[in-house]
């Protein structure tokens, strides 16, 4: 798949240096050409005879070492990079990113290079949470370099939060998209719903739900890269919206998003309702907050925005999400028909790594025809890609 692709592993010093071993030999395996560059304290954590051994090449960590073929390896090394990946990234070395210091042979080779960098942070939940690493992240995602954002889990100091460099999988799978771009949805109009909604009760409380937005933003981002115009249609995401997107329409009801996603209908091809639209609101809505010990609430019925767009879509494809908590096969099939939706994505909330607020999915995907993929365990972005495939056969 990558045969006659180059591609650069930035390693700096913190503990995930031992999942980059994991990256380089899956890119070999991808038929990549693989250069690893170490900063020092790198070298403290996996030796670079490891790394010279997985990538058949010689690692490199000093700007200055000599004992081999002459040339300026700063210069030749970015020269040759297809994609620069940094993983893991640590805050010390995305605050250098991002003011342009390069002092080391890593940070030398990443001001060097035209290349895109692919940057994997790995740290303390506090030091990932800081405002300084939040702007430093900011700056880089406007210089266009792409963040594949840590995991949530136990760390190694022993905390439980946001850190965790992504999974090898995760980031060699970000790093084939950056390689290998497919524009098979060149011309094509895709219009993708994200998020949550909220439905205010007063001037102070509402009700939402734990949808992030990862799935709808991965799917954005995905069709974008595959060469369609995206419009994105979202209500609260924890995530960004993709550079590349056409149009973002913001929205923060269920009737702001079923108004929105009407008003762009017909300017697209392909509809994907990944958000999370609350299904009720309450009849009536308070200016003041609600000062009393007891109280009940009236609710009554959203407009249901997918089945709306069943009703008048015509050749226009629907791509609409079942999340369940029990029965998830039967109760996919019920709303694949009552919506009257080309396919449904169905996964299963109480599955490990599956459901919001994380970067992985386990998904069940139910054609129209009948026909059945089980994904297993994929990232979300994988995902996004397997459902772009599958839509195509429709």
């Amino acid at each position: 798949m990558l045969y006659g692709k180059n591609v650069l592993l930035g390693v700096c010093g913190g503990i995930a240096a031992y999942k980059s071993c994991e990256i380089v030999s899956r890119l070999k395996k991808l038929g990549a050409s693989v250069d690893v560059v170490m900063t020092e304290n790198a070298t403290r954590f996996v030796t670079p005879l490891t790394f010279s051994s997985l990538a058949g090449s010689r690692t490199v960590c000093d700007a200055f070492e000599g004992g081999f073929e002459y040339d300026v390896k700063h210069v030749s090394l970015a020269k040759k990079a297809d994609v620069f990946i940094i993983a893991p990234a640590t805050a010390n070395v995305i605050a250098k990113l991002a003011c342009g210091i390069a002092d080391d042979m890593l940070t030398t080779v990443a001001v060097a290079t035209r290349a895109p960098l692919l940057i994997c942070p790995a740290m303390n939940t506090g030091m990932w949470e800081s405002v300084t690493v939040k702007e430093n992240i900011a700056v880089l995602r406007q210089r266009g370099a792409l963040i594949v954002e840590p995991d949530s889990g136990r760390l190694a100091c022993g905390d439980t939060g946001k850190g965790k460099m992504a999974s090898p999988e995760q980031i060699v799978d970000e790093a084939v998209k950056l390689l290998m771009p497919v524009n098979d949805y060149d011309g094509k109009r895709v219009l993708v719903t994200a998020g949550a909604t909220k439905e205010n009760i007063d001037g102070v409380r509402c009700i939402t739900n734990n949808s992030s937005g990862k799935m709808g933003m991965a799917i954005a981002r995905a069709a974008a890269d595959r060469g369609a115009r995206v419009t994105v249609i979202k209500g609260i995401v924890s995530v960004p919206v993709p550079e590349n997107a056409y149009k973002v329409v913001d929205v923060s009801s269920t009737e702001q998003m079923y108004d929105a996603v009407m008003a762009e209908l017909a300017d697209n091809d392909i509809v994907i309702k990944a958000a999370a639209p609350a299904d009720y609101r309450p009849a009536e809505v308070y200016d003041n907050k609600i000062k009393s010990q007891t109280l009940t609430l009236e609710f009554v019925k959203n407009p249901d925005i997918a089945a709306a767009v069943g009703k008048i879509k015509g050749d226009k494809k629907l791509v609409v999400f079942s999340a369940e908590t029990q029965n998830l096969l039967s109760n996919a099939r019920a709303k694949l028909e009552s919506k009257n939706a080309d396919m449904v994505v169905a996964n299963d909330l109480t599955a490990e790594g599956a459901g919001f607020n994380v970067d992985t999915n386990i998904a069940t995907i139910i054609a129209k025809d009948g026909s059945v993929c089980e994904t297993g365990l994929v990232t979300k972005r994988r995902l996004a890609d397997i459902i772009l495939d599958t839509v195509k056969t429709l």
